[in-house]
């Protein structure tokens, strides 16, 4: 598994955080499932700030964006291949934990066809 930096993760956390209470978004009244798509929508935006962009590739970026046009409720799989997508992948697997969900809330797999 690729490691990322600690501070990194703190970093994109932090952004996550001051994100949403500047944006003034509310999950009040959303179910549990909407609330988890919407941080993980959050969450999804601070990590690709906190990664180098230019190795993040179209195919993820799609892929990802399929998952949360269906609410976050369809099983898409979202492959990491390249360094900052192992690091994205990995920040927000502990983000989205971190806020109480259940570590195969995220996306992230590769299929044994070659996804």
């Amino acid at each position: 598994m690729r490691r990322f930096g600690f501070a990194l993760a703190l970093m994109a956390a932090q952004l996550v955080s001051d994100g949403s209470q500047a944006e003034g978004h509310s999950n009040e009244g959303l179910t549990w499932r909407a609330q988890k798509c919407l941080l993980y929508k959050r969450a999804w935006d601070a990590a690709y700030l906190a990664v180098d962009q230019q190795d993040v590739s179209e195919k993820f970026l799609s892929r990802n964006a399929s998952f949360l046009a269906a609410g976050c409720r369809e099983r898409v799989a979202v492959c990491p291949r390249s360094k900052a997508e192992f690091d994205m992948a990995n920040m927000l697997t502990i983000m989205t934990m971190n806020e109480g969900m259940a570590s195969t809330f995220v996306p992230f797999s590769c299929r044994a066809d070659g996804d």
